[in-house]
């Protein structure tokens, strides 16, 4: 029995990083290098180029943290550890300021919604309770929350299970477990939507749910996957689950 759906949130609702072409229409730096250039202004005695090794051997311990160990860092454990690993000491202060500028970058300049996407959100609704799973690699879930609203998707989903909150990513169980909870079902009865085969279709299918490989705006996992449905195209979606809610 199919009771509810769970959605990822990058690649499957909004198209990650699209909002980098509207900040290179407005002359703005790329989010990689705004980033750096807001942990330098914490620092300014600092050289940039300096700033910049710290951050990038950071981004590799963070990197095998939320792939390796399943483990989420909070954006102001992630800046807190480069500029240790810089030794440098910021005021508190300058620490909250690149934290906040980290945290919000994709508010201010926002990835753009799958073509379809709010009406076949809005279509489900009616029918399934809808949560949210998604990891929260730089933007964390409050901010995510606000760029559902934004999108004008936020009012159809009852639960949220944001990496950087949850304190694990995908695949670990608990975040497919958070988002249930929070629907007040069992997991099982939940079908997960997502782009990426391991996080996606692996991580629902060792918790006895069904998984549908979402391949609009990322196709990189589409050949020889073990899905329980492909989609192509949000026109398609309630077609498709409610064909797996039958079986």
């Amino acid at each position: 029995m199919i009771r509810a759906i769970s959605f990822d949130l990058w690649d499957t609702i909004v198209v990650d990083d699209s909002d980098e072409e509207e900040r290179a229409v407005l002359g703005l730096r790329s989010k990689h290098d705004e980033r750096r250039a807001l942990l330098h202004q914490a620092v300014p005695e600092q050289t940039l180029e300096a700033v910049v090794q710290s951050c990038d051997a950071i981004d590799i311990e963070f990197r095998r943290a939320w792939k390796v160990e399943y483990t989420n860092w909070t954006v102001d454990y992630r800046l807190r550890r480069v500029f240790e690993h810089l030794g440098a000491t910021p005021s508190e202060e300058a620490i909250a300021q690149a934290v906040h500028g980290w945290e919000i970058m994709e508010l201010d300049h926002s990835p753009r919604l799958i073509d379809g996407a709010a009406e076949a959100i809005a279509e489900l609704a009616s029918r399934y309770q809808l949560a949210i799973c998604s990891d929260a690699i730089v933007s964390p879930g409050t901010v995510l929350r606000q760029l559902l609203s934004k999108h004008g998707v936020k009012e159809h989903f009852s639960s949220f299970a944001f990496s950087d909150e949850v304190g694990r990513s995908k695949p670990h169980r608990s975040m497919f477990d958070t988002a249930a909870q929070g629907l007040g079902v069992p997991v099982q009865e939940v079908v997960h939507i997502g782009d990426r085969h391991s996080n996606d279709i692996d991580g629902p299918h060792a918790l006895g749910m069904k998984a549908i490989l979402f391949t609009a705006s990322r196709d990189a996992d589409k050949e020889g996957h073990s899905a329980d449905a492909l989609c192509e195209r949000y026109s398609d979606l309630p077609r498709i689950i409610d064909a797996l809610a039958r079986d």
